[in-house]
């Protein structure tokens, strides 16, 4: 039963799922789940009917220099923000997991490459996090990566996905004044940026002293 902690637990028998059904399976899935719950007051919940979106795990890292103090964006347009101000969107590289075959880094490696032409040196985790759980059951793991930050960009992505990306490289203090002034509009680059932002020190010092 979940308790009064500022960190929440729980047990497994404290959720009843009680039916999950999928009604409509493309690109991604819809599933209707029924569930109930125990309460914080005590007893149980009414059953309740949820539509829930199933897109899968995700992965996405921020690329770093920490010798030109730069980082590595990626701009490509969104269907999710076709309707809004900006359909191309400032991003990090990210890519969707299959737990069965590839770890979370081997995933932000590969994107690397594929997105932003980018191979990775030293890889570490930042944080995870559900970008929507009131509806969507996606879980995005965060890193951020060494890299060596080329001169220029260029545009990159798999044909076959249909994929039109464009490299930005922008220094640290660049990209965050985009964050600041509201032109990246991802939770993703959001959070990794402002992490960098207070982390930027103690992350140079440790990734410049492997090389000595």
């Amino acid at each position: 039963m979940p308790n009064s902690s500022i960190y929440p637990t729980f047990d497994r028998s404290d959720v009843d799922i009680i039916e999950t059904k999928t009604v409509y399976k493309g690109f991604f899935s819809l599933a209707e789940v029924k569930f109930r719950h125990r309460l914080f007051a005590g007893g149980w919940s009414e059953i309740i009917s949820r539509e829930l979106f199933e897109r899968g795990d995700a992965v996405a890292m921020l690329p770093y220099d920490p010798v030109s103090d730069q980082v590595v964006l990626v701009e490509q347009i969104r269907v999710g923000a076709l309707l809004g101000e900006q359909p191309w969107q400032l991003e990090i590289v990210a890519g969707m997991q299959d737990k069965s075959a590839e770890n979370a880094i081997d995933v932000v490696k590969r994107e690397s490459v594929e997105e932003a032409g980018l191979s990775v040196d030293n890889v570490e985790p930042i944080c995870s996090y559900y970008p929507s759980a009131g509806g969507c059951s996606e879980r995005l793991q965060l890193f951020i990566g060494k890299v060596n930050a080329p001169e220029s960009g260029g545009v990159f992505g798999l044909e076959s996905e249909g994929e039109d990306i464009l490299v930005h490289i922008l220094t640290r203090e660049e990209a965050y004044k985009l964050v600041e002034n509201g032109i990246i509009e991802n939770a993703a680059s959001i959070i990794t940026i402002q992490w960098l932002m207070l982390h930027h020190q103690q992350l140079r010092e440790r990734w410049l002293s492997y090389g000595k």
